[in-house]
């Protein structure tokens, strides 16, 4: 098993490799989800950047509810009640760590609305400086890794 800070430090090495965040957070669990790191990203991929780059719910936080949807997620129709609190805890301890109180990727970054754009942008020295992105996934990696400690 993994330390917080070492299930974070792989998330935001992902994330600076040039992966969303989404893939940053999920590939960390690659091993405990039972996938390759290749098939953590690929069915993670949509996620990022808000879902497609949207900017609706952050890619970090939708890769804590990937990895505990996986491990943990209800599969009696009885018991989604009882995990969409999990799921709605999660995000309160998200918005309470990140400074920001929100899950929205485009308040997070700081944006008024979406970009109006698909495309990606560049991974530069610039970007990094801007972006609290390699910090959101590596505080997302350890939010997941302390539930995962707790159950």
């Amino acid at each position: 098993m993994n330390t917080l800070e070492e299930k974070g430090t792989l998330a935001e090495e992902f994330f600076m490799k040039g992966f969303n965040c989404s893939q940053s957070v999920v590939a960390a669990f690659a091993k405990e989800l039972g996938l390759t790191p290749e098939q953590a990203v690929k069915m993670s991929a949509g996620f990022g950047a808000g879902f497609g780059r949207m900017r609706e719910v952050c890619g970090a936080f939708s890769g804590i509810v990937f990895v505990i949807s996986t491990l943990y997620g209800n599969t009696d129709p009885s018991g989604k009640s009882a995990f969409y609190k999990e799921i709605q805890d999660l995000a309160q301890s998200y918005r309470e760590r990140n400074g920001g109180n929100s899950i929205v990727c485009r308040e997070l970054l700081g944006l008024k609305k979406a970009e109006g754009t698909w495309l990606a942008e560049k991974r530069t020295d610039e970007y990094y400086q801007k972006r609290p992105c390699p910090k959101l996934v590596k505080l997302a990696a350890e939010i997941a890794q302390e539930y995962i400690e707790r159950h």
